[in-house]
């Protein structure tokens, strides 16, 4: 079998990503440009974010739907600001029909030209909006809380497996309601459900806030997010949850009558998290290696590997293989036994860890005769030998202490690289040589943002709190303190 070599992350970090999704067998680019096939071991991940995700947007009782991919070119012209965010991204479908020519090649059909071009879609605002036009005429009828996983096509130029490519699989929440207020906190809620999320179940640390003006989503009143950090030191943000106001109310015509009988627009929000998390997920864990997984984000959790040289010490190495994989997954814990009998046991060794399992447990001939088990912990390497009747409980509070040590160290990471910087030459100079988050007051204005990021490469991530200081770039007195980096 052809052994290929995950590039070092401090030689070249960005095919060091791209190497470790191979080895992982987690994704590969597809024959479509810029456009993705997520493997058995990628999608497992995606499940997970499902699973456990779509739960907790379920808790705070929105309900799955499902909308067209197609959405009329006439329905994205009602919000042409929200619009033109995307409008450079979009794929247009001008034809329902192709023909052989009389060479025997497929040609669109001229004849079958649609009535009204249609767009597939980049995001549902405008799709879904039209039909809340119909579904809501009194206060009676809201809040509407819905949520949809979809796949959604922005057509990208520059593209890199999970983190940005032309197709890309998501979910969206849109919601509308009676008021402002009811709105900002369903937009709050949902930015923690984010952030619960990716700190409980991913164990990755994140800064939360509000975006700046010339952040935000457009046609939004107000967009949160939630951003990490990679382990080059760059942003990623990870999740957004927008407070739409009510302008699409008006582009749409969204009305309720009010319990004093009056006309009203309603106030609507909109949220949305993608595969994206799943880069973020092996950005922030992995080594040179291979993937580096929290239990609560592996399919598999444990892996036994048999050893044995003779067939006699096959079968009792088997037996108590089988007997533990049964007393591990009574503990809920999901094990696998990797019976490959043409690998040798460091082929297996090395071929679980660049998948990232958590847990590995070696069993050959010599710990059945002493009853003990060398159990191996992904993210350290450390490696210890348990008795068999303790596996079961030691593993259990193996996996909490993985990803409760695996939240620490990213934690520690995020603070050690994060800077609290006060003049604009230091602050250049910072973002010259280095990488990392800077929190610096700052008076938010999309003219200083644009020069900026043209001096720095660093664009605001979040607005992070009040107080009083001088602003990075102007030095005038300032009450904001925000987050700068270098994005992906």
């Amino acid at each position: 079998m052809k052994k290929e070599r995950i590039t070092p992350r401090g030689e070249n970090y960005s095919q060091w990503y791209l190497d470790v999704i191979r080895e992982a067998d987690l994704a590969e680019n597809s024959i479509v440009r810029g456009c993705m096939v997520i493997k058995p071991n990628g999608y497992a991940l995606w499940e997970k974010i499902q699973e456990n995700l779509g739960r907790m947007i379920k808790e705070t009782g929105h309900r799955n739907v499902y909308f067209p991919i197609f959405i009329p070119k006439s329905l994205l012209n009602k919000e042409a600001e929200h619009v033109e965010g995307f409008a450079k991204e979009s794929a247009v479908v001008t034809h329902h029909r192709l023909k052989l020519n009389s060479r025997k090649e497929l040609m669109v059909d001229p004849a079958s030209r649609l009535e009204e071009e249609v767009i597939v879609r980049p995001t549902s605002e405008t799709i879904m909006y039209d039909s809340f036009a119909r579904w809501v005429t009194s206060y009676r009828d809201l809040p509407i809380l819905i949520n949809q996983w979809s796949n959604i096509v922005r057509w990208e130029m520059r593209t890199r497996l999970f983190l940005r490519t032309s197709e890309f699989l998501w979910q969206e929440g849109h919601t509308a309601h009676a008021t402002h207020d009811e709105a900002e906190e369903e937009a709050l809620k949902m930015l923690k459900v984010y952030k619960d999320f990716v700190e409980e179940y991913m164990a990755v640390p994140l800064i939360s806030g509000e975006k700046s003006e010339g952040e935000k989503f457009p046609g939004a009143l107000r967009t949160y997010t939630i951003e990490a950090m990679m382990q080059d030191c760059k942003a990623l943000q990870a999740g957004t949850s927008h407070n739409l106001g009510d302008n699409f109310a008006k582009a749409f015509d969204i009305t309720y009558l009010d319990k004093n009988n009056e006309k009203k627009y309603v106030w609507q929000t909109s949220w949305g998290a993608s595969t994206r998390l799943i880069g973020a997920l092996i950005m922030t864990h992995s080594d040179d290696r291979g993937l580096v997984l929290p239990p609560k984000m592996s399919e598999t959790q444990v892996v036994i590997i048999p050893i044995w040289k003779t067939q006699e010490e096959r079968k009792s190495v088997e037996k108590v293989c089988s007997k533990i994989e049964s007393d591990l997954q009574k503990e809920g814990i999901s094990t696998s036994t990797d019976y490959r009998d043409y690998l040798t046991p460091g082929f297996k060794f090395n071929d679980w860890e660049k998948k990232g399992i958590p847990v590995r447990i070696e069993i050959g001939p010599k710990d059945v005769e002493k009853k003990k088990a060398v159990v191996c912990r992904r993210d350290t390497n450390e490696k210890k030998s348990v008795e068999f009747k303790n596996i079961p409980k030691n593993v259990k509070n193996l996996m909490e202490d993985i990803q409760s040590d695996m939240f620490k160290k990213a934690k520690n990471f995020l603070n050690d690289n994060t800077h609290e910087i006060e003049n604009f030459e230091d602050f250049k100079d910072f973002f010259k040589n280095k990488r990392g988050f800077v929190k610096a007051f700052w008076n938010q204005s999309k003219e200083s943002e644009g020069e900026i990021k043209y001096a720095t490469g660093a664009s605001s991530r979040c607005l992070i709190g009040e107080g009083n200081g001088k602003c990075i770039f102007t030095g005038k007195p300032a009450k904001q303190k925000w987050v700068f980096g270098i994005g992906y």
